[in-house]
Parts: C-alpha cells; structure tokens; sequence
C-alpha cells in the first residue's frame, strides 16, 4: 500500500513506523512543514496503561521511549498557602524533542521516506489524496486536511473561555504540580510536570476578562514571562520560565461526527482534542496510531479492502475518545470556573481537583494514596461532627421519631473516619444519620388519594434500605393535582390522619427491630398538565381512557403530542392552588413528617410556571424569568409559613429544561438563591423533563454538575441523584462538595 502522512508530530512518525513494521512491502512517506529538530511543545505525559500499548506495539521504539523516561508518583496542589500532596499516581514523561528523534530514527531504520521543510496547499493535499491509497492527516489543530474535508468529516470546534500559554522552566519539579495563585487581576492556575532532571513543561491558565485585566493580551513574550515568574515565584524557587514561541491561546475543543473522508484518513488533533489538563494530546494521537496501523494490518494492506480498515479503526477508538473528551470536558469546565471553590479549605480543594472530570472517585484514591483518603474523611467527619452536634459514630435522629439520642460524644483519639456519605447531617432541628436518600417511585395503588398498605409497605422497605431520609412519592395538594387516580393525596384531613398512623406503625416497627432512627420527607405537588393520566405500568403520560378530570398549567400547552390539553391558570385561581400547598404542609407537619419537600420539576405544574417551554403567559406571573418564577416563589413562601419553622424545606427544582429555548442553568441559579431568600433549606436538582423531549441523557452523575454550581454559587445546600448508584459514588460528591445529600439510584431487589 502506498501511503503518505501529513506530519511529522510522534503520532504521524508512529503510524509510519508501525505500519512499516508491519509489513515492510508498504511505501510510507511522512511529510513535516518544519525542520526535523524543531519542536513546540515541552513534555510529554503517558500513563503506564499507555505504556503497555507501546510496549506491544513496538517493543524497540517503547525501550528508548521508556530509557528517556522521569518518572514520579505525586501530584502537588497548592492553594492558599499549603501544599497537598497525593501519591500513587504513576506518571511518566519525556521531552517532546527526545521523542521526535527517537521516532524518526525508528522510521528510517524501517525505511520509512521522512521529507521535512516542506509545506503543503489545501490544493496539494487534494493532489496528493489522489495519488496514494491511503492519506494519514496527523497535521495538528490547524490541519490543512481538515480544511478541505471537514465538511465531509462533520467537523466542530469549539473555542473555550480560558486563555492559557505554554511555558518550560529550567527546574525539575518534584511532583506534578497544580498550583493556584491570587493576583490582584484575579486567579491564575499553573499546570506543571517535570520531564527530564533539570526541565519541566508550565502550562499557565486563567479566565479571558482576568487575563485582559492583567494586561497579558497587550505583553510581548518577555512581559508575558515576567508577569508569571512574578506571579508563580514561590513555585519555581528562583528558575526561569522559558519561552518556544509561547503564545496565549484559547483552548479549541475539536470534534468530528466521522474520522475519514474517502481514502483518506485523520489522527490525533487533526480530528479530536482534549483539553491539557486531563492528560496529553501526544499520547492520545499515538494511541490512535497504534489502532491505525492494527486496522490496515488487519485488512492485509489491501488498499481493496482500506474502507473495511478505516472503519474497522473508527469503530476501534472513536468510542474511547469520546468517553474521554466528555472527562476531559468536566476537567475543562472546573478549570474554567475554579474560583467557585475559593473557600474551600486546601484538604477538600485537593479532593475537588482530583475529583473533577468524574474517572476518579473516592475509593480509586484511597486505593492510591490511603493516607490521604483518610485525612479527607477525616476532615469531613470532623466538619460534620461540628456542623450537626452529632457523635463521631454518626449516630443521627429524626426531629419527630420516637428513639432520641442527647448529647455530644468526643471522638476517641486517632479514630478511622467513616466515608463522608456516612456523616450525619443537620437540617434545622432534623438530625439524618448520614447522607444517603430513598425516593421511591409512586406504586400507583391509593384510593382516591388514601394511602394504604402498599405504601405502609413500600415506606418500611425504604426505612430499612440504611438510608438516612426517604422521600415519599409525589403527595397530590387537589384532587386535580394528581398525576393518576391511584397517585396519593395529601388534600384531606383523613389523608393526613392515615399517613400520622402509617408512619408511627413502620417507625415503631423499626425501633423494635433495633434499627436507626431514620429521616421521612413528604414531598407534596401538583401534577399540572401532566395530570389525568393512566398509571406508569401503562405507559407515562397516557391519558385516561374514562374518568378524566380537568388539567390546569402555566398555559394551554399540552404536556406532550398525545396528551389532554390544559386550561390556562386564570391570575385570580392563583390564591387557591397557593392555599392548597400550605395546607398540605400544615398536614404534614400534623402527621409528623420531619422534612417537607415541595416539586417544582419533572414538568409538573410549578416547573411549567419556570420554564418558557410551558409558560407563555402575559401577565405579572410570565415572560421575564422573574415573572416566571413568581408565582412558585409564592407558593414557597406560603409553604415555609405553614410548615414547622424548625423543620427543613426541601424544593425539587428543575435547575435547567436542557433545551436551547428552555430554562437555563443560570437561571437555575438565580432561582436557587431566590428560595434559599424564601426559607428553602436544600434544593433538590432536577434536570430536563419539563417537555418529552428535554429528557436528561442518563450518563453517570448527569446532575452533579447542575448540583455543583447551585451548591457553590447560590450558596444553598443541595441533594442530587442521577445515576449515583455505590457508597463510593456518594461519598465521591459529598466531599468535593458538589452536594450535601445524594439520592441512591439502588436496583430493585
């Protein structure tokens, strides 16, 4: 097979020799636009999994490679004066430059055509795809290729919000280092690791409005380097910063629905980027080299059978690159708003940083670094201990439950710490044992509102799953408030009778049974236009074939195609739907329920008020996000007035539709911190659902973002679900101070 390269970076140099290795009969060429000693980068990072890749794909090139290698197993943060160190993180590193020679010598060796200095057209390059079988574009973010099919290839590029420069430093730094410093423009954050004995590469990062105040977008190279050295001294001890055309960039999230055009086909940042902080481009284009060149040799070189391999390739590492991109995307975003931590203290700013793109949890760390997992749990238990007036045990009671525990009981010395999902929490004058919340789903079984058995059932099911709070299924506040006729009600006073009786029986059955005391939550709503439907076993959102009630929402828009239209809410029913809220919580107090939560998400009747996908009203309670969220606010306040003022409010919030004409999640925010004004004690996350289609994308911990930013920006304490499913999980979010409760999504039993 004939086959030109379009650069000479390692990944095009790799496949090269690797495809050549392979099978010697091919004609390779790899064709640079630079000189073959220059290089624009520093080091390079590689994980050992990498390594082991490299180690079977070329075992000659993978030993020089490795011989060169500076090795470390530490990462520095250090924030606020302290650094936090963190073991067993297995980095290795080489010059950028030691790799390039390394590479080529391979590829001459194998007989591989190398041609440098020489520079392509996009008219060229259509030329030369004409005349080979295959045409490998390894050619950069700014590939020449990609500009004469990227249409083809579907291309994206999407430029972030952070300026960031690319320094080396004449020290050899001890560990890879994170480091955060304050200036008076703002924050800046260097990304810094050594790669030989006396160098290390220093990434230096910061928001576009700080950089623009600093002056750095007006500074030469020389001014650029002076402000940083300045600025990061303590870290370079005394070195320099050096400069190989160091330029601020904006980072260029690069995406492609497809990785080939024809014959011809795309590696490394030439069709995918990651952002630095997650790990190296080098070492991602090279992987995708190594898959390259297994899937021509898979193919048999056979140019006949190319399109088998290049799909054979894509099918190969697209996967893998995406899972990636997404972590590296979360690891890009916590960079880009890092100053949302900035009272954190250092131990749980540590944790946070690693913690952030979702690949590492909890218990991969304590696997790690055991001492430091310990000094977090540690720290947690202690914050929790102090914030609740619990014992170190975790030992946690209910406001209303009839087992009370008194007093506060000193830790006894150099105690282990439990998991911070099992540090008690307080909420008012509510004590949760620990962390983890139940909320199971409506059995669908009350009798015009009234509870019965099935969820006496259900209820000391969930009582006994350890959890320290569990939520009820959706309590109706109207007859029309319902979801389905078997949806539970809380609208009359025998309702709320039954429910005082049910719940004293189950918690008497469970401190017989010498089991924790254990939070319950009544959350109360109304279904809205999603109302009058048939139960879930049938189907959600189906309409009831007979017996239907009226439907009433923000505005007469159907819920979904095949749903009842609602009638608009008229500004003077307004009063009476407010009313039923506050009675409800007065009943629930009544029945002694510990915690009151209030739903205003799921595309109910309150979430329909938030979002313009439901609301298209005119008067004061639409249009402006303030208008929309009126009358919710409203409906909080009545609740917190009805409801016992020591008792905790929960509102589940629809924190973002997740449609581009829907609720933002900066208005999610802002609503947050409306009713944490208005006596809201936790914000329970919710995302999409408000119409069909606006239905979150079921990824792991798909919430915790939205969690975090209304946890750390409104400043409210949040609960989050949304595929949490271990200890480790919970425990993973809680302290990185993404929430402070997290709902189980636990497989039935």
């Amino acid at each position: 097979m004939r086959i030109a390269v379009l650069g000479g970076g390692p990944a095009g140099l790799y496949l090269a020799a690797l495809a050549m290795r392979a099978d010697p009969s091919h004609d390779i060429t790899v064709i640079e636009r630079n000189p073959p000693d220059a290089t624009f980068g520093w080091g390079v990072v590689f994980s050992e999994e990498t390594l082991g890749e490299f180690r079977e794909a070329d075992p000659k090139s993978y030993e020089e490679i490795t011989e060169s290698f500076v090795r470390w197993d530490a990462i520095d943060v250090r924030y606020r004066g302290e650094t936090v160190r963190v073991g067993g993180q297995a980095f290795s590193a080489i010059a950028r430059k030691e790799l390039l020679g390394i590479l080529q010598r391979r590829c001459a060796e194998l007989g591989v055509a190398l041609e440098f200095e020489r520079e392509l057209t996009e008219e060229d390059v259509r030329g030369l795809a004409g005349e080979v079988d295959l045409l490998v574009a390894a050619d950069g973010v700014n590939s020449t290729a990609r500009r004469v099919w990227g249409d083809e290839l579907g291309s994206s590029i999407d430029p972030r919000s952070t300026r960031y420069v690319w320094f080396g430093t004449d020290f050899g730094l001890r560990a890879f280092t994170f480091s955060f410093r304050e200036s008076e423009h703002g924050l800046f954050q260097a990304h810094a690791y050594p790669f030989d004995a006396t160098t290390s590469t220093f990434i230096v990062e910061t928001r576009e409005e700080v950089w623009q105040r600093a002056g750095l977008d007006r500074a030469s190279d020389e001014e650029s380097i002076a402000f940083c050295e300045a600025l990061f001294a303590e870290d370079l001890e005394g070195h320099r910063l050096l400069s190989n055309r160091s330029l601020w960039f904006n980072f260029l999230t690069v995406k492609h629905d497809t990785w080939h055009a024809g014959n011809v086909a795309f590696m490394g940042d030439a069709v995918h980027t990651a952002h630095f902080t997650i790990g190296s481009g080098t070492k991602l284009a090279m992987e995708d080299a190594i898959s390259l060149a297994g899937a021509i040799e898979r193919c048999g070189g056979d140019p006949a059978r190319l399109e088998q391999a290049l799909t054979y390739y894509e099918l190969e590492r697209q996967p893998a690159v995406e899972r990636l991109q997404e972590a590296a995307r979360e690891s890009q975003t916590y960079f880009e708003n890092v100053d949302r931590y900035a009272g954190f203290e250092p131990v749980q700013f540590a944790f946070n940083l690693l913690t952030r793109s979702g690949r590492i949890g909890h218990g991969n760390l304590a696997l790690r670094d055991p001492g430091f997992v310990a000094r977090v749990d540690a720290w947690f238990a202690e914050r929790a201990r102090a914030a609740s007036g619990a014992g170190a045990a975790g030992q946690g009671v209910s406001a209303t439950s009839p087992v009370q525990t008194s007093g506060e009981r000193t830790p006894p010395p150099r105690r282990i710490a439990p998991p911070p999902m099992f540090a008690p929490i307080r909420l008012g004058s509510v004590l949760l044992p620990n962390r983890a919340v139940q909320a199971p789903v409506s059995t669908d079984a009350a009798v015009d509102g009234m509870p019965g058995e099935a969820h006496a059932g259900q209820l000391a099911e969930a009582l006994t799953s350890g959890a320290g709070l569990v939520i009820t299924e959706m309590l109706a506040v109207s007859p029309e408030g319902r979801t389905t006729a078997g949806s539970a009600g809380l609208y009359l006073l025998e309702h709320a009778r039954t429910w005082e009786r049910l719940l004293a029986r189950v918690r008497g059955e469970l401190s017989a049974a010498g089991g924790p005391p254990v939070g319950v939550a009544a959350q109360i709503g109304h279904a809205g236009r999603r109302g009058s439907s048939r139960p879930r076993r049938e189907g959600l959102d189906r309409p009831l074939a007979v017996g239907n009630w009226p439907l009433v929402s923000a505005s007469a828009l159907t819920y979904a195609p095949w749903s009842r239209f609602p009638r608009e809410l008229l500004p003077e029913e307004l009063p009476g739907i407010r009313e039923a809220f506050a009675r409800a919580a007065r009943w629930a107090g009544e029945a002694g329920f510990d915690v009151l939560e209030v739903n205003m998400a799921q595309g109910y009747l309150l979430a329909a008020f938030l979002s313009p996908l439901a609301n298209e009203r005119r008067d004061a309670y639409g249009g402006s996000p303030e208008g929309r969220l009126r009358f919710p606010l409203e409906v909080v306040e009545a609740v917190r007035e009805a409801w016992p003022a020591d008792r905790p409010l929960v509102v589940r919030l629809v924190a973002e539709d997740r449609h581009r004409r829907g609720l933002s999640l900066d208005e999610g925010v802002t609503a947050a911190r409306a009713l944490a004004d208005r006596g809201c004690d936790v914000v329970h996350v919710h995302g999409g659902w408000t119409v069909p289609e606006t239905r979150p994308e079921y990824r792991r911990f798909h919430l915790v973002p939205a969690s975090d930013r209304i946890r750390n920006e409104a400043g409210v304490p949040t609960m989050v679900g949304g595929r949490i499913v271990t200890r480790d999980d919970a425990s993973t979010i809680l302290a990185a101070g993404r929430a402070d409760l997290c709902v189980l999504d636990l497989p039935p039993p």
